[in-house]
């Protein structure tokens, strides 16, 4: 496969692009807020996908500490479905006020390209506020496949084309696009089938209602370490420090595969630059907890928390490199 269609979902902030912050609405800067006491009542964080899944675990992490740190109740409330179109919508069309925060995963940048019907603009709904985390995907199968190895699974995969199946946490999802990369780079047939998130995916690979799935660290280790899945190779171009013995996609067969997510959050365009500023500040305080820190690292994610300047350029790039990606795997767009 061409150098072109390899896959990157890391942080693009070397990259240089020179392109404003998105989301930013001018008049925020001038509307008057009572920004000086936010938050003074319950927020609300939407997840855009199920319990049980990384997004909601790393989710839930953040809301208890910033519940903390601000006196105010933080709720994670599950919207999950449409690749996470609803409670991204749901986020979209809240009050420009702080009081409600979307989290945002990679589908956020595949969405536009993948659906050109959005009820949203993810440009101009929406005002960055951080890069949480970033973290690999790991290659799981269910026990009783035979493979104990990506090599091997390759072959048995081409030995038996069309058998296997993999599961993904939604049509456009990261997960579903480095499978299909994944596919094509190995030439395979390998059936897809999409859940609404990583937890019931999970559920159906424990089952043995499929057999892979390119999982996270944070849903995926309990599920190793209790030996109900077995892992096969990490996505990202390194190893991870979490299974240091654990190879790489490219070591096990793949040169050049490159494969990683990402956790972010956003706020309605129009919310006050003073909150946007907070919220982001007491996140990234939030992931420098030693306890958070030291248990993201241990699941394979990356703590960011960057600002929101940097998460709207890397947003920015995101979406045009996966509109090129789509463009290049002829992945048909879907209707809503």
């Amino acid at each position: 496969m061409k150098t072109e269609h390899t896959v990157f979902f890391c942080l693009s902030f070397l990259f240089g692009i020179a392109a404003a912050a998105a989301g930013y609405d001018a008049h925020a800067q001038l509307a008057p807020s009572r920004s000086s006491d936010y938050p003074n009542r319950p927020v609300r964080m939407i997840v855009p996908y199920p319990p049980g899944g990384g997004t909601d675990i790393l989710s839930r992490t953040v809301a208890q500490k910033l519940s903390e740190a601000w006196g105010q109740q933080v709720i994670v409330d599950n919207r999950a479905g449409a690749n996470g179109i609803i409670g991204t919508d749901l986020a979209a069309k809240s009050k420009p006020d702080g009081y409600t925060l979307g989290v945002v995963i990679a589908t956020h940048a595949i969405n536009p390209a993948l659906y050109p019907k959005l009820p949203y603009n993810t440009t101009t709904d929406f005002t960055p506020v951080t890069l949480m985390a970033q973290y690999p995907f790991i290659l799981t199968a269910h026990p009783s496949v035979p493979a104990k190895s990506l090599r091997e699974l390759i072959a048995l995969a081409k030995a038996r084309p069309g058998e296997l199946s993999y599961a993904s946490s939604g049509n456009g999802s990261g997960p579903h696009l480095g499978f299909e990369l994944f596919k094509s780079m190995a030439k395979l047939d390998i059936v897809h089938i999409p859940y609404k998130g990583a937890g019931p995916a999970n559920r159906e690979l424990m089952a043995g209602h499929v057999q892979l799935f390119f999982n996270n660290f944070l849903a995926a280790m309990p599920l190793i370490r209790a030996g109900k899945l077995r892992v096969l190779a990490v996505t990202s171009a390194k190893r991870s420090p979490v299974m240091p013995d654990l190879p790489t996609m490219a070591e096990a067969g793949l040169p050049g595969f490159d494969v990683t997510g990402w956790y972010g959050v956003v706020v309605s365009a129009g919310t006050p630059l003073a909150i946007v500023a907070k919220v982001q500040s007491d996140i990234a305080a939030a992931l420098r907890v030693p306890a958070v820190n030291s248990r993201l690292s241990s699941e394979g994610a990356e703590p960011v928390g960057s600002t929101a300047d940097e998460f709207a350029k890397f947003l920015q790039v995101e979406t045009r490199k996966w509109a090129e990606v789509i463009k290049d795997a002829r992945i048909r767009p879907e209707a809503l």
